[in-house]
């Protein structure tokens, strides 16, 4: 089946656009401060902080990446398999919340400094950078996708206008504004999913003519994968999410633990829905769409659904790669306010000119997030580069703060290093060896790091004999 463009749809994707802009509006009115900025005035409940944490979490990388493009260029098993480490990540995280609430800043470096001293801050800001505006380049590309779905218009013009979209909304309102699109964006997806679901099996002739129409590796347990290729998809996501900023600065921003808590179970139960449904739609998009690129599964089958369904669901996708896009570089912004003009350069700086500095960096490094697709081939690939710079540069070492009493400064520092070190090698020079993806490398090296440097460099105490 060909895929022709559908016009009418750009009406339900316009129309939750110009919603998303005038609730951004009116809730940016309410800033006063950079608490109200970055973390929404720690006055978020349990509805829009589940909504929030559902939708920063599902954007294009789930809707054109991970479990869409899993599904179609691997198989539905190890898309599947993509929900258990949003599990695992979320389950730990309901452990750490309250500490994480405890520590009281702004950002993920703000916590490793006071662990592993200024240079760890430094360190990490990087770190958060190079791969926040990767996770924010494959947002753009998204929109680029849907736009060329509804116009036509080819997928490099419509990432562009995705990325003047991303940059206008994540610069007006900060989280104040984001939280409560986002809350509006996640309870209308999963009730567009949903509805999708059934529908497009049927659509696409049911389970049996899904099933044969598909290659036969597609129905196997890794797909085309081997069981150490399948696991390099698996673990960034999981590693990500154990360290990830964006969701240690929702949960920071809760109006207490209790709303924290039930929000983080809400949270779970959301992608125990959302998940597994996309799956499947992108399966089913195999059988009808063979041809087309993997990021569009999704996406496409809106072109053979009932205007209303497809419209909706549409829209919701729209929602969520927007709302994640902001997220991200809302929150790589706040690193580079924060930890580097506002720690080595301008010490002295007032609260109204950091919080202004804040949405000048939030242009400039969305600007850069688009000029970082044309370098990766497929929205996937560059998830999984993006993902694994986060997971093995930072998230050992933070676990280690909550987890590890013994852990030091040296073994802290070296392990970041390490891990994004070994993340850029193995991406860029060495261009991905044997086909595995970066962090069945990366990643048990940082760990390994951590432990060994730790306790070669602990100090032992003295004897008075």
């Amino acid at each position: 089946m060909e895929l022709t463009n559908n016009p009418t749809l750009l009406w339900y994707v316009g129309i939750y656009g110009v919603i998303m802009i005038v609730m951004g509006i009116y809730f940016s009115r309410k800033i006063s401060n950079s608490e109200d900025f970055i973390l929404a005035g720690k006055g978020l409940g349990t509805f829009v902080l589940t909504g929030t944490l559902l939708a920063t979490w599902t954007g294009s990388g789930s809707i054109s990446g991970g479990e869409t493009s899993m599904a179609y260029s691997y198989g539905i098993i190890p898309a599947l398999l993509m929900m258990l480490p949003t599990l695992v990540g979320i389950g730990t995280l309901y452990l750490i919340a309250p500490k994480i609430r405890a520590f009281g800043k702004y950002t993920v470096s703000g916590i490793l400094e006071e662990k592993y001293g200024k240079t760890s801050r430094m360190i990490a800001s990087i770190i958060i950078i190079l791969a926040f505006v990767g996770i924010v380049s494959y947002q753009m590309t998204g929109l680029g996708f849907i736009l060329n779905l509804t116009t036509g218009i080819s997928v490099e013009t419509g990432t562009i206008i995705g990325a003047i979209m991303i940059i206008f909304l994540a610069s007006i309102g900060g989280l104040r504004s984001v939280a409560p699109t986002d809350a509006l964006s996640a309870f209308l997806a999963i009730a567009a999913l949903l509805i999708t679901l059934p529908t497009i099996i049927v659509i696409a002739g049911g389970w049996d003519t899904i099933t044969s129409n598909v290659p036969s590796t597609h129905l196997t347990a890794t797909g085309s994968l081997t069981n150490i290729q399948l696991l390099g998809f698996l673990l960034p996501s999981l590693f990500l999410l154990l360290g990830d900023q964006n969701m240690y600065q929702r949960l920071a921003s809760s109006s207490g633990d209790q709303s924290s808590k039930k929000a983080q179970i809400g949270w779970l139960i959301g992608m125990v829905i959302i998940s597994p449904c996309i799956s499947f739609i992108a399966f089913a998009s195999l059988s009808m769409f063979p041809d087309i690129e993997p990021g569009m599964a999704l996406m496409a089958t809106t072109l053979v659904m009932p205007a209303v369904v497809g419209g909706i669901l549409l829209a919701a996708a729209t929602a969520f790669i927007v709302t994640t896009g902001n997220s991200y570089l809302l929150s790589a912004a706040t690193n580079v306010t924060y930890d580097i003009v506002g720690k080595y350069i301008d010490k002295e700086a007032s609260d109204e000119k950091l919080l202004k500095l804040t949405k000048i960096f939030i242009i400039i490094l969305g600007a850069l997030a688009y000029l970082l697709i044309s370098y990766f081939p497929t929205v996937l690939s560059v998830q999984m580069y993006a993902y694994t710079v986060y997971g093995a540069g930072l998230t050992p070492a933070l676990l280690a703060v909550f987890f590890w009493k013994k852990v030091n400064k040296a073994g802290g520092l070296s392990s970041m290093i390490a891990g994004v070190v070994t993340t850029l090698i193995w991406e860029i020079p060495l261009a991905k060896p044997f086909d595995l993806n970066s962090v069945v490398i990366a990643l048990p090296i940082a760990v390994l790091v951590l432990i060994v440097v730790t306790l070669m460099s602990q100090t032992k105490p003295t004897s008075d004999e």
